[in-house]
């Protein structure tokens, strides 16, 4: 009997071995990640490239499918129901209404939210403090007092335009803010809301000879059309604040103060890692960008010079990134 035991513990070790073996390989296979973004834009755009490079250099085996809703709801559920046929390992909404698909459909899968303004009201999670069953992200709460500070320091303004979508829940969210902050500081709000990119430029004309200057949130419908925002602030000599500096660079904006989407797409890779290594999003509260660095500003000097505004010179030298005679100039971070 001891004989025939010891032939079978023997047989069961070497089987073990080989099982191990298999089992340590299995999960060094693919992951497939979605991710869906409602439109494409630097920002968003950046985020995505973010996300990428922080699983590249994790060296994370990982395949992406990228899918850009087009500022389209239906689209979002449509790309929400492909992930769901494909079986993606994990599912990442960059920006609200696309994160808010994925959630709606996607029952049994980790799902990652990011540039996301408020993922409460958005109904993604109950609690910035703990991530949900499979839904964890970051968030991209924008400072909008201090962003409206910093656009009366180069101008005196007594009427603040502010154009959003009203069908975006992080643009509602954020709409409510500028209408407080601006009664705060003793300023006229004056709204106008679109439901498409192609109602920017309209919803623009139709405030433009109300306000002193135009504030831009990070309304992911509106970024996207920004170039029709400043062809009709310019005409009209109204200077344009926006919380996107990376969508911002290449338009006439007088000035842009808010995240670096990069980083945020980083620091989104990081959280895919640790759910992917084993950690339930549920365990994981929704993360913000805190440090200074997370965040850039943007001067546009050649705009400031056709409006006619002086932009102080501290504000000059604070500055990540100075636009002048034509030329984009960006300071090494510390």
């Amino acid at each position: 009997m001891s004989k025939r035991l010891s032939m079978v513990l023997s047989f069961l070790a070497v089987s073990l071995m080989c099982a191990a073996t298999a089992f340590a390989a299995a999960p060094q296979g693919k992951v497939v990640i979605g991710i869906s973004k409602i439109v494409s834009h630097p920002a968003l755009d950046a985020v995505v490239k973010g996300v990428q490079d922080e699983l590249a250099a994790a060296k994370m085996n990982a395949t992406f499918d990228v899918q850009n809703a087009n500022g389209d709801m239906n689209a979002a559920a449509s790309i929400a129901n492909k992930f769901q046929s494909e079986k993606v390992n994990l599912a990442v909404g960059v920006a609200t209404p696309t994160a808010q698909a994925l959630v709606n459909t996607l029952k049994n899968t980790p799902i990652v939210f990011s540039a996301v303004t408020d993922p409460v009201k958005a109904g993604l999670v109950t609690s910035l403090k703990k991530g949900d069953k499979n839904v964890t992200g970051v968030s991209d709460m924008t400072p909008v007092k201090q962003q409206i500070e910093l656009l009366m320091r180069m101008k005196k303004i007594k009427r603040l335009g502010h154009i959003y979508t009203s069908s975006e829940e992080n643009a509602v969210v954020l709409a409510n803010i500028v209408k407080q902050v601006c009664k705060e500081m003793h300023i006229e709000f004056v709204e106008a809301t679109v439901t498409k990119s192609a109602e920017v430029k309209q919803a623009t004309e139709s405030i433009i000879r109300r306000v002193d200057a135009i504030y831009i949130s990070t309304d992911n419908t509106v970024v996207s059309a920004l170039s029709a925002v400043t062809d009709v602030a310019m005409k009209h000599k109204v200077p344009v604040m926006s919380a996107d500096p990376s969508s911002s660079e290449t338009y006439d904006v007088l000035a842009a103060w808010g995240f670096d989407y990069y980083k945020m797409g980083r620091a989104t890779g990081k959280l895919i890692i640790e759910i992917l290594k084993g950690k339930k999003p549920e365990q994981i509260p929704t993360r913000f960008m805190t440090k200074a660095s997370d965040v850039d500003l943007m001067i546009n000097l050649d705009v400031a010079k056709k409006l006619g505004i002086k932009v102080p010179a501290d504000l000059v030298k604070v500055a990540n990134t100075v636009k002048e005679n034509g030329k984009l100039t960006k300071k090494q971070a510390k």
